[in-house]
């Protein structure tokens, strides 16, 4: 119990502290910073992180996130090139070559994923390493749900 108030604790001041920064900075991209501090406290409460465990992970997390995002870009890249070149009607072997570049950046990510097991392996038992995927899909799903259901507003 008192782990869990910890927890609870932990992740409202990280909320809270990253919600007072992004006050001090109005035009920057404040929903990107209010996005990764509430997944930061959705989560520690799914995974179930004791302060110990935060402190070690977190890092590791951040470290697997920024390599993630960089192989994602990549992908995108590649998809945009390869519907580029079917667009543009290059021969089969452009279009061969595109496809391959494109999975190529794919498998990147997916070894990406893979290692990063190892990696919170060593930091946390096997059953919070699996609730890791299961919380980042729960929040991912979560926050899709939230902006179906949020109105556009008009750009200033």
């Amino acid at each position: 119990m008192k782990n869990k108030l910890t927890t609870i604790i932990i992740a409202i001041l990280t909320m809270v502290l990253t919600g007072i920064a992004a006050d001090a900075q109005p035009n920057r991209n404040d929903w990107k910073e209010k996005m990764q501090s509430g997944k930061i406290a959705f989560l520690t409460m799914e995974i179930g992180l004791t302060p110990e465990e935060a402190q070690n992970f977190w890092p590791i997390y951040n470290s697997v996130n920024e390599e993630l995002d960089k192989a994602t870009y990549n992908t995108v890249a590649s998809y945009m090139e390869l519907e580029k070149a079917l667009n543009d009607k290059k021969s089969d072997k452009e279009v061969s070559k595109c496809l391959e570049k494109y999975l190529d950046a794919m498998e990147s990510q997916n070894k990406i994923r893979t290692e990063s097991v190892e990696k919170y392996k060593k930091i946390l038992p096997e059953r919070k390493v699996a609730k890791v995927f299961v919380a980042e899909e729960k929040f991912r799903r979560q926050h899709i749900r939230t902006l179906q259901h949020t109105p556009t507003r008009p750009q200033n």
